[in-house]
């Protein structure tokens, strides 16, 4: 040491031109980070422009909405926010009566991203939003790109692998596939927060970041927030096993619950009252196949497709060919021992995910388009089972826990430039892979035309809409036979409507307007200012025997019977 000190005095080195040397390592290392951050989010928000077409970003463009090509989903959001954005502020806020008349509840059971609802309504004196999930998807995309750099930042110190390691994250079908009708779904970014939340060593603010992330995510869909929900158990149980802090642990007891029945209640999800019931499916019937992750058949190219359960969540499990290379080669080249530590540094945590891939693969266990074995569960918790009835997602924190570790051990076990050159190869390798789904999502938005074309033309509806303030479908029913049409002439004109289409309703008020509206037509009372759909023969009997021929009119309209009472009155 003195030898070394004496070499180093005796070497003359200007002052200024060292300091200065010194200080530019640190300011070119911090400008690549910045680089490279913002190469993870452009590059994630680029994911979803490729995936869908750059006409998303236009928020006055609701043809690709409105056509139908991406399915019904997205005319119900459009619908909930066509009758949720003039209407006056309430308490809760997400309240949306005149969306469905007496099945009406809130924004939350249309997901239509509540978060965004808020703040697109609250912009209304300022700019009128006409659709905002464009947007929202490619925000959503930069933002799962934004924190993959900030989960991977715990292991990953090079920048430019770390960026492409991001990318990852977001050029995959478990995201993308989302972006075909399930838009709240895109906010897999707060899983990544979580995991991010569960992996740091150091818990600065756990408590205000749980807080935070669930908070935010009960305002965003119900999915992703039971996820993150289960994520921050399995942190805290894992962190009190660990001796943390009890003041932190029971901070988190008051902050996290209170963060999430606060924005659940300004969604309005305590709105709906009694056994709710899902549409669709239930649990069970749209379960994790164990080959899904491997099967390419909606969104690759490079490998075949393989036997496999074909419901409507098929092809969204499928990890793409350039994560499965990787995830081959991080098996090959992990050391010894390291799954064993893994399990012992964090068995909360991989406890958690195991359920969750459990609760993923249902009591319908289905192997290659199989049902392997199946068993019945208990009532009651089958009920809050058929809550988060699509169950195949819940194969996601696994997953992208997955991809982290197997990013995390190719950067440990190989030299950094061949690390950099790899996961670059790996990126290329998915983004060619999964143009077959990209591709087909991009051709469906393109074909949608600028200005959706009328589902009812007959110039009828034009008139009527001029002359009835309330439109009625009966027999009642959500998602009932033709309610879009129906909802898409009466939310532009302002009619209230039951032709809706919510994700839960109240079974009880669904019954009970079902037998007021019978009785109603029995009594031959029709509501004032009210037309009516009739939607099945019986329905049409009980009218056409107490109609009055001279006032009303009983006609079939571009395929639907319709009931207009007084339509003759005064023509």
């Amino acid at each position: 040491m003195i030898q070394a000190e004496s070499v180093a005095s005796a070497t003359p080195v200007p002052a200024a031109p060292l300091a200065a040397a010194q200080a530019a390592r640190p300011a070119q290392s911090a400008l690549l980070r910045r680089a490279m951050l913002l190469l993870a989010v452009l590059g994630g928000g680029l994911a979803a422009i490729a995936t869908l077409g750059p006409r998303i970003l236009d928020i006055n463009d609701l043809g690709w909405l409105l056509h139908g090509t991406l399915g019904p989903d997205p005319v119900a959001y459009l619908m909930a926010w066509t009758y949720f954005a003039p209407a006056p502020w309430s308490w809760p806020p997400g309240l949306n009566p005149d969306y469905g008349l007496e099945l009406s509840s809130a924004i939350f059971y249309v997901d239509v991203v509540p978060l965004m609802a808020f703040l697109a309504k609250a912009l209304r004196p300022l700019v009128e939003i006409p659709q905002y999930w464009g947007p929202w998807m490619v925000l959503s995309a930069a933002l799962q790109g934004a924190f993959a750099w900030r989960l991977l930042s715990l292991e990953v110190e090079d920048a430019p692998s770390r960026a492409l390691a991001a990318l990852l994250f977001v050029w995959q079908p478990l995201l993308l596939n989302r972006m075909g009708g399930h838009f709240a779904l895109v906010s897999q970014w707060a899983m990544l927060w979580a995991l991010w939340l569960c992996l740091r060593p150091v818990p600065r603010r756990q408590a205000l970041q749980w807080a935070g992330c669930l908070g935010v995510v009960a305002m965003l869909n119900p999915y992703v927030m039971a996820m993150c929900g289960g994520l921050w158990v399995a942190d805290w149980f894992g962190r009190a096993r660990a001796g943390l802090a009890w003041q932190s642990l029971g901070a988190q007891l008051l902050m996290v619950p209170a963060a999430m029945g606060g924005a659940l209640w300004l969604a309005g999800y305590f709105t709906l009252a009694g056994d709710v019931v899902p549409m669709g499916v239930h649990y069970g019937h749209s379960q994790l196949d164990l080959t899904a992750p491997f099967d390419a058949t909606e969104w690759g190219r490079l490998l075949p497709a393989l036997p496999g359960l074909r419901h409507w969540e098929a092809g969204g499990s499928y990890l793409g060919a350039g994560i499965l290379v990787l995830l081959a080669l991080a098996l090959a080249l992990a050391p010894r021992g390291a799954l064993r530590g893994a399990i012992r540094r964090y068995p909360m945590l991989v406890l958690m995910l195991l359920g969750m891939l459990g609760f993923a693969m249902s009591n319908h266990l289905a192997i290659a388009g199989h049902v392997v074995l199946q068993f019945d569960l208990p009532g009651p918790l089958e009920r809050v089972a058929d809550m988060l009835r699509a169950s195949e997602r819940f194969f996601w924190p696994l997953a992208y826990t997955a991809l982290f570790c197997g990013v995390v051990v190719l950067v440990r076990r190989l030299p950094v430039v061949r690390a950099r050159l790899l996961l670059g190869a790996l990126l290329l390798v998915q983004v060619v892979d999964i143009q077959a789904g990209m591709g087909r999502f991009r051709a469906l938005v393109a074909a949608a035309p600028a200005v959706a074309a009328e589902r009812l033309p007959d110039p009828f509806w034009e008139e009527a809409g001029r002359r009835y303030q309330r439109l009625r479908a009966v027999p009642a029913a959500n998602f009932g036979p033709s309610w879009e049409p129906l909802a898409r002439f009466a939310a532009p004109r302002g009619i209230l409507t039951d032709a809706a289409y919510h994700s839960r309703v109240d079974p009880a008020a669904l019954r009970r307007l079902q037998r007021r509206g019978r009785a109603a037509l029995v009594a031959g009372r029709w509501e004032p200012g009210t037309l009516y759909v009739l939607r099945d023969a019986e329905t049409l009997a009980l009218v056409a025997a107490r109609a009055n021929p001279q006032r009303d009119l009983l006609a079939v309209k571009d395929g639907l019977q319709v009931f207009a009472p007084g339509w003759f009155v005064g023509r």
